[in-house]
């Protein structure tokens, strides 16, 4: 049988002129483009220029400086979700000490930092890094095939500006797209919808330049975005109020850490940043145990300090979830800036169902009507893995949902496939940190044994239906549970949301296990 991969039976780089499909151009005709095989290929191939692909990036400019890295972002800029979302108010739902890579302290003493902020540290420290000059913009990944014979990856990507299609060539592909749906968001099927007079808006479609002041502003939602939009909108709009079907956990953090901030004047910043860090993410971990251990317990402490922060006469009802902490994620606030804005009136909140749109706003089942100007629908996300490519192993299509992870990292019975998932219990970054390194010291070890492709293999009866989400039940995990891969009963098949113990598991653990095939391709083998 000959040799049909893109770099010959040798290993030498062949002229190659695919012909992809994309979408159709003008007059219906496919569009393809020829290029150099060498100018398009890696040793490792990022898809994904936001935190975490920015992040892998720089790991592997710090540990395996000779390798050759690409990575191929969608949009025109580094930043990924920071970049993407621009309503008032976007920022993190993570103290930023945790939330900012290991390796490049953020210094700033701001607890929950603002997008803006966020998205400029991304790009800084791409540059400090020397990765931003490695990122190919504008580029939609469409479908990535595994060549078992070749030991390569070709992935294939949509040049969005001028509708060419290009291929790349990689012997490790790493996904770092997140989990939700870029193009748009959830937006449930309203009744009446089409005779609101008023105007529609999705936050993860911002418009530029909206003029809100003296406008009645209903945000339809409960969530981290709902609760950043309403005080960061209530001091322009003539009344903001959040419309909700049911309450979540809501809690407030001081906006700017003075601990760290007068620590950083007693010793070297560098110090006082890991003091800190180290404090949060003891703190995230404990809190989220506790709340599995004693739900009803961590129950009443959140809301008694609702209580609080709300002020005498508070109706509660709006705050007191029908779940148990942490079945959905807790919605931080700074500086109770939520409750702030509620106590003096300039906003509400209402719990109720929909019943229809009208052409002055809503009306909700209970026969409320809220008169609104603007509506936001602050619904939540769609989840979408490995930003809807299409991925084929050997010709063979393959189904991310049906699949489990091998130490959160990489993909059962998938040769060279990783994939960053961050925390959803705690700051994404603490997962999407150590997952890089592992991943450098897993291809580290495939040079030293002189192998280049690693497949994790599970033994039978492992599988369960629960995703990589675990007993996560937000909306967007409920609506989109077999998008994502699943869960296994045992290490390391089963995601464990706990820091200490992954730390142990990723850089800690030999690299080798009977789990893991690592084997030299026909090509090395020769070129050897």
């Amino acid at each position: 049988m000959g040799c049909r991969g893109p770099l010959g039976c040798h290993g030498r780089a062949l002229p190659l002129t695919p012909t992809l499909s994309p979408p159709a151009g003008r007059g219906g005709q496919k569009i393809s483009r020829r290029f150099p095989v060498q100018d398009n290929h890696y040793d490792v191939l990022i898809i994904g220029a936001g935190l975490s692909g920015i992040g892998a990036a720089c790991h592997l400019a710090r540990e395996l400086p000779q390798k050759r890295v690409g990575i191929l972002e969608r949009r025109q800029a580094i930043g990924g979700t920071w970049d993407l979302f621009r309503y008032p108010g976007i920022r993190s739902d993570s103290d930023m000490c945790s939330f900012g890579y290991q390796f490049r302290p953020w210094n700033d003493t701001r607890v929950l930092a603002d997008g803006p902020s966020i998205r400029r540290y991304v790009t800084e420290t791409a540059r400090e890094y020397d990765v931003e000059r490695k990122v190919r913009f504008g580029l939609k990944t469409t479908r990535a095939e595994w060549n078992g014979a070749a030991g390569l990856w070709t992935v294939t990507a949509l040049e969005e500006g001028s509708g060419q299609a290009l291929a790349f060539t990689a012997k490790f592909l790493l996904n770092c797209t997140g989990y939700y749906n870029y193009d748009q968001g959830y937006l449930p099927v309203f009744p009446g919808v089409e005779t609101f007079r008023g105007l529609r808006i999705h936050p993860q479609h911002w418009p530029e330049g909206l003029d809100y002041r003296g406008k009645r502003v209903v945000v339809i939602g409960s969530g981290a975005t709902a609760v950043t939009l309403v005080p960061s909108m209530a001091a322009e709009a003539g009344h903001i109020t959040m419309l909700q079907r049911s309450p979540g956990y809501v809690f407030s953090l001081p906006g700017v850490d003075k601990m760290t901030g007068v620590l950083q004047k007693l010793m070297p910043v560098q110090w006082a940043y890991r003091l800190a860090r180290q404090r949060n993410i003891f703190t995230q971990q404990l809190a989220y145990k506790a709340c599995r251990r004693w739900p009803g317990l961590m129950r009443g402490v959140l809301l008694r300090r609702v209580a609080r922060s709300l002020g005498p006469g508070a109706d509660m009802s709006h705050f007191t979830p029908k779940y148990q902490p942490w079945d959905e994620r807790l919605c931080a606030v700074p500086d109770e800036d939520l409750f702030k804005v509620i106590r003096e009136g300039k906003a509400s909140v209402v719990t109720g169902h929909i019943e229809t749109f009208t052409e002055r706003g809503i009306r909700l089942q209970s026969g409320q009507e809220l008169e609104a100007d603007i509506v936001i629908t602050a619904t939540g996300l769609q989840v979408q893995v490995g930003g809807g490519m299409e991925i084929r192993v050997d010709g063979k299509p393959l189904r991310i949902g049906d699949q489990m992870t091998y130490k959160g990292v990489l993909i059962e019975g998938v040769p060279n496939l990783g994939w960053i998932f961050g925390y959803t219990n705690a700051s994404w970054t603490l997962k999407s940190d150590i997952a890089s390194r592992y991943l450098c010291r897993l291809l580290k070890h495939m040079d030293e044994r002189g192998v280049d492709v690693a497949t994790p293999h599970a033994p039978a009866g492992q599988k369960l239906a629960e995703s990589v989400f675990g007993a996560l039940q937000a909306g967007y995990v409920k609506r989109d549970v077999n998008a994502m891969p699943r869960q296994g009963r045992d290490y390391p098949w089963r995601v464990l949301h706990d820091y200490k113990r992954d730390r142990v598991m990723l850089l800690q653990q030999p690299v080798d296990d009977s789990l893991l095939e690592l084997r030299k391709t026909a090509a090395l083998a020769r070129a050897a």
